[in-house]
C-alpha cells in the first residue's frame, strides 16, 4: 500500500500549523516551505476543512490553523479524509470480482487483517507526536530563525 501525495502533504501542513500554534499559518508560507504549489495545497485544504481538522480564516489577514489539538488529530484522521481507497487488493474493491473464492477466500481476510492493523498503528500517533519528536522543526520549516540547542548527553 503507498498513500498519495495528497495524504502526505496534509500530514505536513498539519504539522506546520502545529509548529507554528497559536498563529495562523498562510498557504503561500507552507507552500514554500515544502516546496510544493499553492494550488495542491488548497485542493487538499478542503478536505481537512470539511473533516474539521483545519479552520480557516478569510480576509487580508487570514490563513489556517489546526481546528482542534495537535494531539487530537491522529495519522488516521488524516489518511480517513485524503486517501480514495484502500482497495489493496481486486477483492476489496466494488463492483464486480471475477474471482469464484471472493466470499471464502484466505488472502481477502489476511489483507483485511493487516490493513487494520495498519489503521490500528495510524490511530496511535498524532500530528503532536510529529512535531514533538524533532525539537528544530521550526527551525526546518523557516518559522523560527535560529536552531534550538539540543542537550549534550552525559559523558559516561
Amino acid at each position: 500500500m503507498r498513500l498519495t501525495k495528497q495524504t502526505n502533504y496534509a500530514v505536513r501542513m498539519l504539522m506546520y500549523c502545529a509548529a507554528n500554534e497559536g498563529k495562523l499559518s498562510r498557504i503561500p508560507e507552507i507552500a514554500r516551505a515544502y516546496g510544493v504549489s499553492e494550488l495542491f495545497l488548497f485542493k487538499i485544504l478542503q478536505p481537512l476543512n470539511k473533516a474539521g481538522l483545519v479552520e480557516t480564516v478569510r480576509g487580508r489577514n487570514g490563513g489556517v490553523r489546526l481546528g482542534k489539538p495537535a494531539e487530537k488529530i491522529s495519522l488516521f484522521d488524516v489518511v480517513r479524509v485524503t486517501e480514495d481507497s484502500f482497495a489493496m487488493a481486486e477483492c476489496f474493491e466494488d463492483g464486480a470480482v471475477e474471482c469464484p473464492l471472493v466470499d471464502s477466500c484466505g488472502l481477502n481476510s489476511a489483507l483485511r487483517k493487516a490493513l487494520n492493523a495498519f489503521f490500528d498503528v495510524l490511530a496511535e500517533y498524532s500530528i503532536d507526536d510529529l512535531v514533538k519528536a524533532r525539537p528544530q522543526i521550526n527551525f526546518l520549516l523557516g518559522l523560527d530563525t535560529e536552531m534550538p540547542k539540543i542537550a549534550a548527553l552525559p559523558a559516561a
